[in-house]
C-alpha cells in the first residue's frame, strides 16, 4: 500500500483521509487550520505533519484537497510549497475546482522533478464524501489513471476518466455551470413565487411534474419548504467563485457566455449583501430582499 499524503483536510478532505484508513493506507496530512477536523482525522489512524516538506518526504501519492487556484499555487509555489520539496516518482492529485492553464502549469512544473500531476475534480456533497460515494472527473494519461484507480475507489463512486490533463477541471467548471446556472433560475423562481404569494406545495407540485424536475429541485425543496439546506451545503462564496472560472475558460476558447455572466452577477451580489458562507439554497431569501 503506498502511503498517501493529503493536503486540506476540511469537509471533504476529511472524510477522504478516513475513508483511505478505513481501507488499509497509511495516511499522512498538513493542515493550514489546525484543530478543523484534525482531532478526527488523528483518532481514525492518521498521521500529522507540521510542514509540507513533511508530507511530501514521506508520501508516494499527495491528494490535495483545497478550494480553488490560488489555495493550489500556494501549495505548489509558496513558502514551504511542494515544488521545492517534492520527490522523484510522486504522484500529486489535485482534487480541486480550478483554473485549467493553472493546472497545465503546475503539471510542467512538477514533470520538471521527474513527478507526476492529474486533476481529479470532486463533485458531490460532504454528505457523499463520508459514505464514500464522490463523483470524480480525472485529467490524466491512461497509465497514470490506472494506477490512481484503486485509490480512488476509496472514496468515490462514479469515477469519470474524462481525458488528459487539466480535463477534469474543464469538466468540472462546465459541469457546475449548469449545476449553479439551474440553482439560480430556481432561487429567482421560488422568490418571486412567494412575493407573488404562491403556495410552495403547490409550486413544488406543478415543478416536479414539468420542466422543474430534476437534481436541482430535489435539492432545493428541503430548504423551500423546511427551510432546511442539509442537502446543498455548497456556498455563494464558492459558487461565484467557480462561476468566475468558468467564464475565465470561456474566454479563454473564445466561447459564448452571456448566461454565466448573468448568472455570475447574480451570485457576487449575494456574496456583497449577505454572508458569503450561505449556502446556495438561501439565495431565495436574499434575491426576496429589495437591494438598498
Amino acid at each position: 500500500m503506498k502511503k498517501i499524503g493529503i493536503i486540506g483536510i476540511g469537509k471533504m478532505g476529511n472524510a477522504i483521509a478516513i475513508n483511505l484508513i478505513k481501507r488499509g493506507y497509511a495516511v499522512n496530512f498538513y493542515t493550514r487550520r489546525p484543530g478543523y477536523f484534525e482531532d478526527r482525522v488523528i483518532s481514525s489512524g492518521g498521521s500529522k505533519k507540521i510542514t509540507k516538506a513533511q508530507l511530501a518526504h514521506d508520501s508516494q501519492v499527495i491528494l490535495l484537497c483545497v478550494t480553488g487556484t490560488p489555495e493550489v499555487e500556494q501549495i505548489i509555489y509558496g513558502e514551504d510549497g511542494l515544488l521545492e520539496s517534492i520527490l522523484p516518482g510522486t504522484i500529486v492529485i489535485d482534487c480541486s475546482t480550478s483554473i485549467p492553464e493553472s493546472t497545465l502549469r503546475i503539471a510542467a512544473d512538477i514533470e520538471g522533478k521527474n513527478a507526476y500531476y492529474l486533476d481529479a475534480a470532486l463533485a458531490r456533497t460532504p454528505k457523499e464524501a463520508e459514505e464514500g460515494r464522490l463523483n470524480l472527473l480525472v485529467g490524466a494519461s491512461q497509465e497514470l489513471f490506472d494506477q490512481c484507480l484503486p485509490i480512488f475507489q476509496c472514496f468515490a463512486e462514479n469515477i469519470e476518466h474524462v481525458g488528459p490533463l487539466s480535463y477534469g477541471h474543464r469538466l468540472k467548471l462546465i459541469h457546475n455551470f449548469v449545476a449553479l446556472g439551474f440553482s439560480a433560475v430556481m432561487a429567482e423562481a421560488v422568490a418571486c413565487a412567494k412575493a407573488a404569494d404562491i403556495d410552495m406545495n403547490s409550486l413544488l407540485a406543478v415543478l416536479s411534474k414539468g420542466a422543474g424536475e430534476g437534481t436541482i429541485m430535489r435539492r432545493f425543496q428541503p430548504y423551500i419548504l423546511e427551510q432546511d439546506d442539509a442537502s446543498f451545503r455548497f456556498t455563494i462564496s464558492n459558487a461565484s467563485k467557480d462561476i468566475e472560472y468558468y467564464l475565465a475558460m470561456a474566454k479563454e476558447h473564445n466561447a459564448s457566455s452571456e448566461m454565466a455572466k448573468t448568472a455570475g452577477k447574480m451570485y457576487a451580489n449575494a456574496v456583497v449583501r449577505s454572508d458569503p458562507e450561505s449556502t446556495v439554497p438561501k439565495m431565495i431569501d436574499i434575491l426576496g430582499i429589495a437591494p438598498a
